[in-house]
């Protein structure tokens, strides 16, 4: 009887042990929900007052052309921003490298935010004064931009936790 308990005792404690390390590095491993590129505020509308049928059809059709028309410049920029971070990481880091990689991405958000500004004016060319007018009350609404999406951020594990995009 005595040996049973000490055998059980020691399976407990032995099992604890394994369980306490199994269950030390987290559920998963660096890069998880955070910030990234996805749904975010950007150049969406919100729901515009008094859209006819016509005007709902044609903006959607505008806003479809524009998706087709920057997803090559969003995925550049993704390939981009990888490549940075690549740089800044490196353990030889070329600085001239590093500023001249950063100098593109810059350009590339540039050209995506005149193309966004773009599909706007398109957007407001369509609407009648009375629903311009009421715009600014209803404010900008979720677009295409940095938001929440897949990226570094709040992850479990190593690498993973609450902290900033760098």
């Amino acid at each position: 009887m005595k040996k049973t308990i000490i055998i059980g005792l020691c399976m407990t404690v032995a099992l604890a042990l394994i369980g306490t390390a199994a269950l030390a590095w987290g559920p998963g491993f660096g890069r998880g929900f955070g910030p990234g590129f996805g749904a975010g505020p950007g150049s969406g509308y919100p729901a515009i007052p008094n859209l006819t049928a016509e005007q709902s059809a044609q903006i959607k059709a505008l806003q479809e052309a524009s998706l087709k028309e920057i997803e090559p410049l969003q995925k550049e920029m993704a390939a981009k921003g990888e490549e940075l971070r690549s740089l800044r990481f490196a353990p030889n880091a070329d600085a001239t490298a590093f500023k001249a990689k950063q100098e593109e991405l810059f350009g590339l958000r540039t050209q995506l935010q005149e193309k966004l500004s773009s599909l706007r004016t398109e957007v407001q060319k369509l609407l009648t004064p009375e629903q311009l007018a009421q715009l600014p009350a209803v404010g900008p609404g979720r677009g295409i931009g940095p938001g929440a999406g897949f990226g570094p951020g709040a992850g479990f594990g190593p690498m993973g936790g609450p902290r900033g995009r760098w």
